[in-house]
């Protein structure tokens, strides 16, 4: 799959409501600030944790989501070459916080994109 092939949308385009998000970032930019309701699963252990995939909604396509876009574009074709229905977020957490969407942190004070 070449890269212009990798199913892609802006945050813009995004349902306010009845998202499946997969956030493929680090713990520690998990950690800073991520979508309410997003799943995290670091890229590098994605081929290791698809069992948990299985457990989202299968009706809806998978949105796959990083830092600016990079790593949730390779995240998006080995999954759809796995057989999942997945589309990256171009811009990644950056636009989406540009776009004004919540972000939520596992810490003590605000959330943050790193």
């Amino acid at each position: 799959m070449q890269p212009g092939d990798i199913p892609t949308a802006s945050v813009s385009d995004l349902p306010a409501d009845g998202l499946v998000l997969l956030d493929v970032r680090e713990q520690d930019e998990w950690d800073a600030g991520h979508a309410p309701g997003a799943v995290h699963i670091p890229l590098g252990e994605l081929p290791a944790r698809t069992d948990e995939l299985a457990q989202l909604p299968d009706d809806k396509p998978l949105h796959v989501v990083c830092r600016t876009g990079g790593r949730s574009a390779r995240a998006t074709a080995w999954l759809n070459a796995s057989g999942w229905d997945a589309v990256n977020v171009a811009g990644g957490m950056k636009s989406w916080e540009t776009e004004g969407r919540p972000v939520v942190g596992e810490h003590d004070g605000p959330p943050e994109v790193l």
